[in-house]
């Protein structure tokens, strides 16, 4: 079987990349790369490199070919139109290449009243999904916890988390063991050939206040809640380019759309997944 990772630069590409060789030979993969000047780490690995633009089909088409299953990481636009309009041109592609099987990655924020600003996307998925004529899964992440620890020192120095979601929950994930379930998931046809879709979470959701609690013991400095307003952490974040992005998700968390909990990922991969503490106190 020959596998292909789209975005597999990309932070949870390169994951994806690595756990999929645990699982396969190198000389299985195809690695889907934006950007040629980031194809060094793949060079001398044993790896197939293939150039791919998601606005263009037959430079896609090309990527996929001779491919038995295509593991579509989307790009990190904002735009609505520009995901959809970047996945139907993959789609596309991958019909002309005569692919069969897709492990599609999607993201928690689905339901059809999330505010969160890609959330039309990710609703638009499954739906488009099941009337292609694939054999897939749709594997959604929780939040990603891996920017909690270049967040922490911000965090130490606010002593608050600032995420306003009041007295709600968020769920995580890390992109290991993201990896690791999707990499499983695309080796694995019955984990993908009848329309599953996944959700990918730690065995427990966290509020904020239990959240600063983990912090505050694995970095021994005092962090508590102090949540600011929706409009006000837009503003704070403006300057980063994604602030009323980041913000409209929060929303959606307060609202309780961003708790839920599954054991997708012990089902996928017969072992529970990192818990928040655990992680935190290996990467910080």
């Amino acid at each position: 079987m020959k596998y292909m990772v789209t975005g597999a630069t990309g932070h949870l590409g390169q994951h994806v990349v690595k756990q999929l060789s645990k699982l396969t030979s190198p000389d299985n993969i195809r690695v889907g790369v934006h950007n040629p000047a980031k194809v060094s780490q793949f060079k001398d690995a044993g790896y197939e490199i293939a150039a791919i633009d998601y606005h263009d089909v037959a430079k896609m088409t090309a990527a996929f070919s001779g491919i038995d299953v295509v593991i579509y990481i989307p790009s990190i636009t904002y735009l609505v139109k520009d995901r959809i309009d970047e996945f139907e041109n993959s789609l596309t592609a991958i019909f002309k290449a005569d692919v069969h099987n897709l492990v599609d990655v999607s993201f928690i924020a689905d339901q059809y009243n999330n505010p969160f600003q890609m959330a039309g996307y990710y609703a638009y998925l499954p739906a488009r999904l099941a009337s292609s004529g694939l054999k897939y899964a749709v594997v959604k992440n929780s939040l990603y916890a891996d920017p909690l620890v270049p967040y922490l020192p911000e965090l130490i120095e606010r002593h608050n988390i600032i995420y306003p979601v009041g007295d709600q929950a968020m769920s995580f994930i890390s992109r290991q063991d993201s990896a690791e379930a999707i990499a499983n998931v695309a080796v694995k046809p019955y984990l993908r050939d009848k329309g599953q879709n996944y959700l990918l979470t730690m065995s427990k959701n966290y509020t904020m206040s239990e959240l600063s609690y983990i912090m505050t013991n694995v970095t021994g400095e005092e962090i508590g809640y102090d949540p600011v307003t929706v409009k006000r952490f837009a503003e704070i974040y403006a300057a980063e380019g994604d602030g009323n992005e980041l913000a409209s998700m929060y929303q959606a968390a307060a609202m309780g759309l961003m708790d839920q909990v599954t054991d997708d990922f012990a089902h996928i991969t017969g072992h529970q997944p990192t818990d928040m503490k655990e992680f935190l106190i290996k990467n910080y």
